[in-house]
């Protein structure tokens, strides 16, 4: 998968299933800042992701992900992998 289709398909879910608005969305938003995530909706974005790219996230993976383009970033390593 490349780097533009994993964009895509987070940023769909991201204005779709977690109704954040199109314009939050940039590669430097702070997840929880700017975009306005909680624990709660980490939770939900762990199982979308899950099974969207088909593998688990380990809560401690998570912890240092500040940004969205870090979000990327990371789903793009494990899908690599």
């Amino acid at each position: 998968m490349e780097r533009k289709e994993i964009e895509s398909s987070v940023n769909a879910f991201l204005i779709d299933e977690m109704e954040i608005d199109a314009g939050d969305i940039f590669d430097d938003a702070r997840l929880k800042e700017d975009v306005g995530l909680d624990s709660l909706d980490f939770v939900d974005i762990v199982v979308i992701v899950e099974k969207t790219f088909g593998f688990k996230i380990k809560p401690e993976e998570m912890s240092g992900i500040l940004t969205l383009k870090e979000f990327y970033d990371y789903i793009e390593t494990k899908i690599k992998a």
